[in-house]
């Protein structure tokens, strides 16, 4: 009973009638309108898979076609009845079959969708059943004469005594035309007559068989023909009795095929209802969930719930269809171990509608449907949602608000506490939705009693979410860790809500401000303070500072998003100008190339016409000479001329304010000093000084500096009580610290806890990301300042690049 009170206080009918309209027949449109929930996950992915599949052949713009399928249902069950079906009834039926093959066809047509493939393995079409009831039902869905040799006869004999009776009637009507009303031949009674003016009826013999409103006009059978039609009749009977025995054994037909035809229709239901899911799930721009474990022991096999940007389906159609307020998403992202989010806010501000696009969403997922929420779409599988949701007064069965919100609570306890019974264990995976709990009685009293459930419901339920105005609520989550809170945003200065959920800021009770803005009188509101007392308003302050940091941080985030657009973009022009210059490369090279064998050719041709000068005769002193001469006229021409040696690139001398490149960490900084006689110079890139060799820097053009050459120096030696044997600065797990995802003041405790511990690494590697930066700043601004630090650098590349920094300590 709880559950479908849950569906109807969710209004999940009405989504069911927006999901019928995407059907394609009236066997979905009726299945759509009636969807049945899963009760196992087993049942869930099968729908889903058979949506995804869809999907994909909707996106292929070569989705399933329907035509010709009707619901033959009721005649299915006529013939199991021993029922004869009208003409058109098995028309129905042929057609159906035809659709269903068609189907069937268009599935076999494609290679990667086994799910539905599989669907149709059992899809028995009977193409002879359906060639037999074209052969005897017209498209009109009368019996042909070719249904029979005895029908064929009977209506050939119905044709020539027709034909006698009009041939009779139209001499009678020439040669009595003054007696005829009209000029034509009618039937009255299954019987061909005349009409006759009713001052003429004796000039027609005959039997009157009917008359006109005025009575001026006869329908008379003459006596010629009264015999003849009284055979037309006796003849139609028989052919009335041959039809029905067509039709009594094609019925017979479609009965002996009952069970298959039945199993047809379910299969042709499901693809429909696939279909229309696959649509429905495109129109909204919806995404394929995943089901997720949230109940694993183990940390790295949890998942947290993750629905960003979740829409309300019904709410999206009244935008589109009804021309609606635009849908402002929210995001759901609930951390595994959470079992109660407590959401508060002002009234009129969402809270509400969170709960029922939740709820929604966890329906949606189990019957296939995709959720209109951006990728990844993850939830856990629900066996139940349940809700208490509005208010559930009642004067005749005398029940108050909180009477109402009681006896509904009680049903739900009950349905979690037989399905923990059920399946032998303590928890039972339902979705909880409370609206306004603990609301309609004593405040004090309502607030006890909703921390007593709420506690109730982490022990036994998957996940509670439940809407409050209690601000005792609020003070779980620092209690139990399985408590998390959230509000509804409300805009101070404009009064108004703005339906965005943040997570982890409790809301404020803006009551106050409200009223105050509004217009109340100020003694009233400054009076009402004092009774409020300091406490909340400190409590209200903290929770406006939370929700400006939260503002800034969505700002930043938005710009960061924004240069990383403008970055990608940057990157893909920067690409494809170097993908033209590297094309315009080759090109030129190969022009080059051609150019040379072109000059080879020439240069070999007239080398040729010299030496067959020399073969021609006895070659003389001179003509050598002139040979020798020409062979060095065609070498100035063609050969390159010489060069002279290239000469030394220029030196680069590093000077303080020129600007240099570090190859090594792929970065370009300021030179903040002149070269040291060991060849050192102090550079600065970010907020990071640092210094390098000359031999790791280099200028913007690419060329090295001048390194100078160090004077030999002689060693002192060291007592042998001082020299300690040097070790070489390794990486390893224990010198390696890995502060990623961690807040600034946590990561300084952390690492300078680490710095205390250490003995004689030498160095450490700090692991912080790359993220957008503000790690790495925090932790360089505390290296700087740190007494064990000697200096510290950026990471080479090939060892994590910008996203580590390796701190050199001091000798200790």
């Amino acid at each position: 009973m709880i559950q479908t009170e849950t569906l109807d206080l969710l209004e999940w009918e009405r989504l069911c009638r927006h999901l019928s309209t995407f059907t394609a027949t009236k066997l979905g449109a009726v299945a759509a309108q009636h969807l049945q929930i899963p009760t196992t996950v087993h049942q869930t992915l099968q729908l889903l898979a058979q949506t995804k599949e869809a999907y994909t052949l909707e996106l292929r713009q070569t989705g399933l076609k329907f035509e010709g399928i009707e619901d033959i249902g009721v005649y299915l069950e006529r013939v199991e009845r021993l029922g004869m079906l009208s003409g058109n009834e098995l028309l129905n039926i042929a057609t159906t079959l035809a659709g269903a093959r068609q189907l069937r066809r268009s599935i076999d047509n494609q290679s990667d969708i086994p799910i539905l493939t599989d669907l149709i393995s059992e899809l028995r079409t009977y193409p002879e059943l359906e060639q037999e009831i074209h052969r005897c039902i017209d498209e009109r869905g009368d019996v042909a004469d070719r249904a029979s040799p005895k029908l064929g006869e009977i209506r050939g004999r119905l044709r020539s005594l027709r034909d006698r009776i009009y041939g009779i009637l139209q001499n009678i009507i020439q040669r009595k035309s003054n007696a005829v009303q009209e000029q034509l031949i009618t039937q009255r009674s299954d019987r061909f007559v005349i009409p006759v003016k009713a001052s003429q009826k004796d000039a027609i013999p005959g039997i009157v068989h009917d008359s006109s409103t005025t009575g001026s006009t006869l329908y008379i059978e003459p006596k010629a023909t009264i015999d003849l039609n009284n055979q037309l009749r006796q003849i139609q009977r028989q052919e009335k009795a041959e039809e029905e025995i067509i039709l009594q054994a094609l019925s017979e037909q479609v009965g002996a095929v009952k069970p298959d035809l039945e199993r047809l229709l379910i299969i042709v239901t499901t693809l429909d209802l696939a279909v229309a899911k696959a649509r429905y799930s495109l129109w909204l721009e919806a995404n394929p969930p995943k089901f997720i474990d949230v109940e694993s022991s183990e940390e790295a096999t949890s998942n947290p719930i993750n629905l960003r940007q979740l829409r309300h389906p019904l709410l999206v159609w009244q935008q589109q269809q009804e021309q609606g307020f635009p849908v402002i998403p929210i995001d759901v992202l609930i951390h595994p171990k959470i079992r109660v989010v407590a959401i508060t806010g002002p009234n009129t501000g969402g809270k509400t509608v969170t709960l029922k696009t939740i709820g929604l969403a966890a329906l949606m997922a189990k019957v296939g449907l995709f959720i209109p929420a951006r990728e990844p779409v993850e939830l856990p599988w629900f066996e139940q949602v349940l809700a208490d949701i509005g208010d559930e007064q009642s004067i005749e069965q005398s029940l108050s608000t909180f009477s109402g919100h009681i006896r509904r609570i009680s049903r739900i306890l009950a349905a979690i506490n037989s399905q923990g019974e059920t399946e032998e264990k303590t928890r039972s995976s339902s979705l909880i939705l409370l609206d306004e709990v603990g609301a309609g009685t004593d405040p004090t009293e309502g607030s006890a009693l909703a921390i007593a459930l709420l506690q109730y419901l982490a022990d036994h339920s998957l996940l509670t979410i439940a809407t409050t105005h209690f601000g005792e609520l609020k003070s779980l989550k620092y209690e139990d860790e399985r408590f998390e809170n959230a509000s509804v945003e409300f805009d101070e200065q404009s009064l108004q809500p703005t339906y965005r959920l943040l997570w982890g800021i409790p809301g404020r009770s803006n009551a106050l401000t409200i009223a105050k803005r509004l217009g109340l009188n100020s003694e009233i509101v400054e009076q009402a303070a004092s009774y409020v007392g300091e406490s909340s308003e400190e409590v209200n302050q903290v929770i406006a500072g939370l929700e400006a940091q939260r503002r800034q941080q969505e700002t930043k985030a938005k710009a960061a998003s924004q240069l990383l657009k403008d970055t990608e973009r940057l990157h893909q022009e920067l690409a494809q100008k170097a993908a033209a210059l590297k094309q315009r490369e080759r090109e030129l090279k190969q022009v080059q190339e051609q150019a040379i064998q072109d000059t080879l050719i020439q240069a070999k041709s007239e080398i040729a016409k010299v030496i067959r000068r020399l073969q021609q005769g006895t070659p003389t002193g001179q003509d050598t000479t002139q040979a020798t001469e020409a062979l060095n006229q065609i070498a100035q021409q063609y050969l390159p001329s010489r060069k002279e040696p290239p000469k030394p690139p220029p030196e680069f001398k590093p000077k303080v304010g020129d600007r240099i490149r570090i190859p090594r960490f792929g970065q370009t900084a300021e030179v903040l000093s002149e070269p040291t006689s060991d060849g050192e110079i102090t550079v600065r890139f970010g907020i990071m000084k640092m210094t390098v060799g000359l031999a790791e820097i280099e200028s913007l053009e690419g060329l090295k500096p001048t390194i100078p050459k160090l004077p030999e120096r002689k060693k002192e030696p060291t007592p042998e009580k001082e020299q300690k044997p040097e070790q070489p600065i390794v990486r390893t797990s224990k010198n390696t610290i890995d502060l990623r995802g961690k807040r600034t003041s946590e990561a300084e405790i952390e690492l300078d806890r680490m710095l205390g511990q250490i003995h004689d690494f030498g160095a450490i590697w700090i692991i912080h990301g790359k993220g957008t930066g503000q790690l790495r700043k925090g932790v360089h601004e505390f290296l700087t300042n740190h007494p064990l630090v000697e200096r510290f650098e950026l990471a080479p590349q090939n060892d994590g690049g910008i996203g580590v920094t390796i701190a050199y300590l001091v000798n200790r």
